[in-house]
């Protein structure tokens, strides 16, 4: 059963256990409406996690200047994609909004200005794993942005500041790709139906396979300075918005956490859906 949102005052609630933190490599968003192994993978997690209060969605695909946070009663479903089939336009996925857990994320970050929005909504990096996850629609979500003008270390330090939301029921989804090529896609049908043909060019394995061994490593200082980790890694994150959000869900890590992966494989040559779950 879903815990209810307490609207009426901005104290925490001590939830029963704390709550774990996901990485989803999301992907095309053809698996939000798609039968696969990997959106196979999401709904199990929907069953398998303790049920949240709220979920706090950290996508690849909200980029802003400076840091924000949806703070509407009810989020828009936005398609923020172009050139797939008629009937994922049509998903809506009508999960209500939490202005209190936008107050929440707002007080209990210190290291940036969060700046409450309006304006944006849910994007496919959030409500296409969602859609699949938890298809009721029925918990609230809140996206946090991505500060396009800040490094590596900004959003790490950050993540870091969101950790007691863990110990008050929310969920942290942070959604985007280890390997995230789009230049790079080996188009060999020619149509969407491409990005999920499981192949892995060898920079992308390798780069993945890097990631893999630093994260079990605990070296997180090194996946923060990943512009030093040679062509592979180079090749692997042209943009950083589709790398940053696992640095949210690394940062999270407690110190006696495990980190267990998921959906470890790479597609159309560029691309790794691999996702982890730390708890």
């Amino acid at each position: 059963m879903v815990i209810p949102e307490n609207k009426r005052q901005n104290e925490p609630n001590k939830a029963s256990e704390r709550m774990p933190v996901l990485f989803i490599g999301h992907g095309s968003p053809m698996n939000a409406i798609e039968d696969n192994p990997w959106s196979r993978e999401w709904g199990e997690w929907g069953k398998k996690l303790p049920a949240p209060r709220a979920i706090l969605c950290i996508s690849a695909h909200w980029e802003t200047h400076g840091s924000g946070v949806t703070a509407m009663e009810q989020p828009r479903t936005i398609h923020d994609f172009g050139g797939f089939p008629p009937e994922l336009y049509a998903v809506q996925y009508p999960a209500p909004g939490s202005p209190w857990l936008a107050s929440r994320v707002q007080s209990i970050v210190h290291h940036a200005r969060v700046e409450p929005d309006q304006s944006w909504g849910l994007d496919h990096g959030c409500w296409s794993i969602l859609h699949v996850m938890y298809p009721q629609a029925n918990i609230p979500v809140v996206q946090l942005s991505l500060n396009h003008d800040a490094p590596a270390q900004y959003h790490y330090d950050l993540a870091k500041e969101l950790a007691p939301l863990r110990e008050e029921g929310v969920l942290i989804l942070a959604s985007g790709n280890m390997v995230h090529n789009l230049r790079r896609v080996v188009f060999r049908n020619g149509t969407v139906e491409d990005f999920n043909v499981p192949y892995g060019l060898d920079w992308a394995i390798e780069a993945n396979d890097l990631f893999k061994k630093l994260i079990l490593e605990n070296q997180h200082q090194a996946l923060i300075d990943y512009r030093k980790l040679g062509n592979a890694v180079q090749m692997a994150i042209p943009t950083p918005e589709h790398y940053l959000p696992m640095l949210y869900s690394l940062a999270l890590k407690g110190e006696n956490e495990s980190v267990t992966f998921f959906n470890d494989v790479a597609l159309a040559g560029s691309l790794t859906m691999t996702s982890m779950i730390i708890q």
